[in-house]
C-alpha cells in the first residue's frame, strides 16, 4: 500500500495506562499530502463494569459510561477492527501528544485483548510520529506567519484547542476524539505550508536510525522537548554523554546551558539525590534527561540555528562553548551518572516488587513466547460461541489470569455459573478491596467533592449524577 497518516486521538476514562480505558477513539487517514482518505472513524468503546472512571475526566470530555455501554464496542470488537482496517501496511500514525499518552492506552489495550502491543506499531512498514513536538520546535526556530498562544499568566503554550483559536482553524469541540483528530490535522497543514523544510525533515528523523546517527555524532545538537523550560520555549542545546545505563535504545543527554562543574565530583548517590530533586522554577531542573530514540523526539543539527532562534531562545553560546568544553575532559562524570541511574532503578524495583500489581497492569513484565503467540491468536478468533469452551495452557502465568478477564469483559453472556461467581468476586475485590481507601470509596468521594462546587453548571452536575448512578448500578451486591 502506498504510504499514509493516520491522525488519530483517544478520550479515556483517566490518565493512567494501567488503570485506565478508552472510551472514544477517533480517527482520519490522509495521504501523505494530508488530504483527506475515506470517511473517519469515530468509535465509542464500552467500559466494563469492573472499571470507574476518573470524575474529573469525565467532566471533561462528556463521555459518560452509560453511552459507551449503550453505543460502544466491546474492546474485543474495536480491535478486530483496527486491525482490519486501520493498522494497514506503511501507515504513519500520527497525532497530537499521542506517543506519550495514547499509544500508551492502545499498548494497554492490546495487551488486555491477547494482541502483541507493539506489532501495530512498526511492523509492515508502520511508523509513528507526533504533531506536538513539531509544534514546538517550529514555535522554537521557525516562528514566523503563525500565531502563538500563551496562557492566562502570559506563558507560552502550545495546548491544542489555544493553537487553533489563535490560527482561526476549525476545532467545534476540544476534547472529543474526532473533533481533536481534525483540527490536528488542520494544524499539521499549517505548519506544512509555513514551514515545509522542518516538517519535512522532521518527518525524515523520526525514526530510530534517523535519531541514532545525529545523536551518536559526537556533535552538540538542538533538542526540543515537553521536560525543557516554556521560557526557552522548550528548546536546548545538548551534548550526547553516553548510551543510557537500561541497556534500552536510549541515551543521556546534557543541557549546555547549565555549567557542569559543581555535578562533576558528585558521588552517584549524591547524583541520584540531585536527580529527584523538585523545583518550581523550571530552568533549575537537573540537566541530564534520557532521549529515547523511539520517541520520535524532535532533534536538529545546530546548523539550523540562526541568529533570530538564538536570541529567542536566549541561549548565551559562548556558555554553551565552554560547557561542553568541561563536559569533554569530565572523567569519570558519564559512570557516576550511570550508577545514580541504576540505584534509581533499583529503589524502583525494590517499591514495585512491594505493591500487588494486578494482572492488567504487568504489560512490561516481559515478552511472550512464540508458543504463547500462537494460542494468543486462538484466543482472538474465537466468537462468542467459541469462548465458553476455550481451555488454553499458556507458558506466561500473566495470559492464564487475562483470560477469563477477556471473556467476562468481552463475552459476559458466555461466563458458566462458576465463571460468573468468579467475575463478581474479582469485581468485588477490584472495587471495594481496601475499605475506606477502596476504588469505590475514592470514587464517591471525589463526585461529593465535585458536586458541592458552587458555580457548577448544570451539564457539569448532569455528568455528575449520571457517575453517581453508574456507580450505584456496578458495586457487587452485599453478601
Amino acid at each position: 500500500m502506498e504510504p499514509s497518516f493516520y491522525f488519530f486521538d483517544l478520550e479515556t476514562s483517566g490518565i493512567r495506562a494501567r488503570e485506565g480505558r478508552v472510551m472514544q477513539f477517533g480517527g482520519q487517514r490522509t495521504g501523505m499530502d494530508l488530504e483527506p482518505v475515506g470517511e473517519p472513524d469515530n468509535l465509542l468503546i464500552k467500559l466494563t463494569d469492573d472499571i470507574l472512571p476518573e470524575p474529573g475526566a469525565i467532566l471533561v470530555t462528556g463521555i459518560t459510561p452509560q453511552s459507551t455501554q449503550q453505543e460502544g464496542l466491546t474492546e474485543a470488537e474495536f480491535l478486530r477492527y483496527f486491525a482490519g482496517h486501520i493498522a494497514l501496511p506503511n501507515t504513519v500514525f500520527v497525532g497530537f501528544n499521542t506517543v506519550r499518552f495514547d499509544h500508551e492506552f492502545m499498548r494497554f489495550m492490546m495487551y488486555r485483548n491477547f494482541y502483541d502491543a507493539y506489532e501495530w506499531e512498526y511492523k509492515d512498514g508502520r511508523s509513528r510520529w507526533d504533531i506536538l513536538d513539531l509544534t514546538r520546535m517550529v514555535r522554537a526556530l521557525r516562528p514566523d506567519d503563525i500565531k502563538w498562544p500563551v496562557d492566562a499568566e502570559g506563558k507560552p503554550t502550545n495546548r491544542l484547542e489555544l493553537l487553533t483559536a489563535a490560527n482561526e482553524l476549525e476545532h467545534d469541540g476540544a476534547h472529543d476524539a474526532l473533533s481533536d483528530v481534525r483540527a490536528t490535522v488542520a494544524l499539521a497543514r499549517l505548519l506544512r505550508s509555513k514551514q515545509p523544510k522542518l516538517f519535512d525533515y522532521l518527518l525524515k528523523v523520526r525514526t530510530k536510525s534517523e535519531v541514532a546517527a545525529l545523536v551518536n555524532a559526537g556533535k552538540p545538537f538542538i533538542y526540543t522537548s515537553g521536560k525543557y523550560p516554556s521560557a526557552y520555549e522548550k528548546t536546548t542545546i545538548v551534548t550526547t554523554l553516553g548510551a543510557h545505563p537500561s541497556g534500552q535504545a536510549a541515551v543521556m543527554v546534557y543541557d549546555l546551558r547549565t555549567d557542569p562543574t559543581p555535578l562533576l565530583h558528585l558521588s552517584p548517590a549524591e547524583l541520584a539525590a540531585a536527580m529527584q530533586e523538585r523545583h518550581e522554577d523550571e530552568t533549575k531542573r537537573f540537566p541530564v534527561k534520557t532521549l529515547k530514540f523511539n520517541r520520535c523526539p524532535a532533534i536538529a543539527p545546530l546548523g539550523v540555528l540562526d541568529d533570530a532562534s538564538i536570541t529567542r531562545l536566549k541561549l548565551d553560546m559562548t556558555a554553551v562553548k565552554r560547557n561542553a568544553a568541561i563536559l569533554e575532559k569530565a572523567a569519570g562524570f558519564y559512570e557516576n551518572l550511570a550508577r545514580a541511574i541504576n540505584l534509581l532503578e533499583q529503589e524502583r524495583q525494590t517499591v514495585q516488587s512491594q505493591e500487588k500489581t494486578e494482572v492488567d497492569e504487568q504489560l512490561y513484565d516481559g515478552f511472550f513466547g512464540d508458543g504463547d503467540r500462537t494460542k494468543m491468536a486462538v484466543v482472538r478468533a474465537a466468537d462468542a460461541s467459541d469462548i465458553s469452551g476455550l481451555d488454553l495452557e499458556f507458558d506466561d502465568a500473566r495470559l492464564t489470569g487475562l483470560l477469563p478477564l477477556y471473556k467476562a469483559r468481552n463475552f459476559p453472556s458466555s461466563l458458566s455459573g462458576e465463571e460468573r461467581e468468579n467475575w463478581d468476586k474479582y469485581r468485588e475485590n477490584r472495587l471495594l478491596g481496601g475499605g475506606s481507601e477502596s476504588r469505590a470509596a475514592r470514587y464517591f468521594k471525589e463526585l461529593s467533592e465535585l458536586s458541592t462546587q458552587a458555580d457548577l453548571a448544570p451539564g457539569k452536575r448532569f455528568l455528575l449524577e449520571e457517575l453517581q448512578l453508574y456507580g450505584e448500578s456496578i458495586l457487587p451486591a452485599p453478601d
